[in-house]
């Protein structure tokens, strides 16, 4: 059974900074693609940042330079660096591992950690 626990959400003033973490469990972390998602209150779920197995990355234009994701294979833990907040980044925040196996590919979401940007 793999689970994916988030951490690090708050309440943050804008222009702050803040880092999520994902930790997961199991045997999958380092065969996994791992995704940053948000949700914001009356909006679909959107993709925020990626890093594939090999350490490739990739980002929604919307945090391009302010956000950076990466990957610590040897202690499955995936983090989410965010900076230069905005009020917009508001939301929910969940990481998701897809997991590529000998048969296809599952994915495995976290119950997702808040993220507030208020003044």
């Amino acid at each position: 059974q793999v689970q994916l626990v988030e951490s690090g959400g708050g309440l943050v003033q804008p222009g702050g900074s803040l880092r999520l973490s994902c930790a997961a469990s199991g045997s999958i972390f380092s065969r996994s693609a791992i995704n940053w998602y948000r949700q914001a209150p009356g909006k679909e779920r959107g993709l925020v940042a990626a890093i594939a197995r090999d350490g490739r990355t990739n980002y929604a234009d919307s945090v391009k330079g302010r956000f950076t994701v990466s990957r610590d294979n040897a202690n499955k833990t995936a983090y989410l660096h965010m900076s230069s907040l905005v009020p917009n980044d508001t939301a929910v925040y969940y990481c998701n591992a897809k997991a590529y196996l000998d048969f296809g590919t599952i994915d495995y979401w976290g119950q997702g950690t808040q993220v507030t940007v208020s003044s």
